[in-house]
Parts: structure tokens; sequence; C-alpha cells
């Protein structure tokens, strides 16, 4: 199994993974502040679900089926720009980006489906597939028979650096809603802004793809 010196290293670089911003953390953010702690708690339970997944893939691949991992790169990769796209254009629409929390009329999207966001936001991330495909392999040992159990460990360890970031960026969202409740023209801006950085997102992993 994994000592704990190597635990610790790896714990640098979860940490390193979760301050950079990225759709995940944006997803957090948005629901956050358009519905509240919990639901912002809740879409990062589904974001840390979707890293056991990934974890999951990298134990298996060290298990004896390493072939298939750049497929399924390639394939999370555009199932992701496709994903990120799709975000782009509900947060134009104003239906999944920023909303201020004092318009009551405004459709809150149910907890399961906020749940299930941030499950596939970080299934089709390929910054979270590249991290555990091409590094998870670094600090674990080459055992087959404990390849998925290490996987596993090294994923909780980096839902735990998850937590702490993100944590802290949900529970801020707070003040940053009472300021976007007075200023709706701010939360239009925000809006384009967020679906920008989705569709560029989008944009820079189908280019990538093509290099």
């Amino acid at each position: 199994m994994t000592d704990f010196a190597t635990l610790l290293t790896f714990a640098l670089a979860a940490f390193a993974l979760a301050v950079t911003p990225g759709p995940d953390m944006l997803l957090i953010m948005a629901r956050s502040v358009a519905q509240g702690r919990v639901a912002g708690f809740v879409t990062l339970a589904g974001i840390s679900a979707g890293c056991y997944f990934h974890a999951m893939i990298a134990g298996l691949s060290l298990s004896g089926v390493l072939l298939l991992a750049p497929v399924m790169f390639e394939i999370i990769r555009w199932a992701g720009a496709a994903y990120l796209l799709w975000l782009a254009i509900q947060a134009l629409r104003g239906s999944g980006g920023f909303q201020a929390p004092s318009k009551v009329d405004a459709p809150r999207i149910p907890l399961a489906r906020l749940f299930r966001q941030g499950l596939l936001t970080n299934i089709l991330n390929p910054k979270v597939a590249l991290f555990f495909l091409a590094l998870f392999p670094q600090f674990m040992q080459p055992d087959p028979d404990t390849a998925v159990t290490q996987a596993l460990v090294l994923a909780s360890v980096l839902n735990v650096a998850g937590f702490i970031v993100n944590g802290a960026i949900i529970l801020a969202a707070g003040r940053l809603g009472e300021f976007l409740s007075a200023r709706p023209a701010f939360v239009r801006g925000q809006n384009r802004l967020l679906g920008g950085v989705f569709a560029l997102l989008a944009l820079r992993l189908v280019f990538d793809a093509k290099r």
C-alpha cells in the first residue's frame, strides 16, 4: 500500500489541482450563489463521487486494462467539450449560471439534479481524467491486487483537498449572493462571462484534440 510520505507528497499535488480554477469550481460557485450552501455542498458531493469513478478507472488500468486508457481519455475529452458547451449555453440563457438569491420566482434546480451535474462535470473533466491517468500511477505501488484500493485511497485524499478549497468557496458564496441580489445587471454580465469561459474551455478541448 501507499506509504505516508507518498500520501503527503500526493496531498500537495491534490491541493494544487483543487486551487486551479476549472469547470468544477465554476459550477460550485454558480450553484452556491444561486441556491445557497446546501446546493453548493450537494454539487460538491457529486464532484467527489466523480473522483471515485476516475480512481476506479486508474486502478483497473494498472490491473491489466492500461491499453484502454488512451481511448478512454479521448472519449472523455470529446464528451467533456460537448458538456462544457452545453453548460455555456445554459449560462448564457441565464438558467444555469449565477442567479440573485432574492428572486423567489427564479426556478430552483432540484438537489438530485445538482448532484448529477456535479458528477457529470467531474467525470467529463479532462483535467481530472489526465490527473488520474497520468499522475496516479506515480504514487501507487505496482501491485495489481491492491491497485483499485490504492487508487480509492488517493481519491479520498484528493476529495479532502477539494472539500477544503471548494468548501471555503461555498461558505463565502453567501456574501457574494447578497452582492448580486442588489445588482441584476451585474448578474447578467457574470452569466455572459461564465458562459464565455465554459465555451472557451470547450473550444480549447476541441483544438487540443486535433493536435
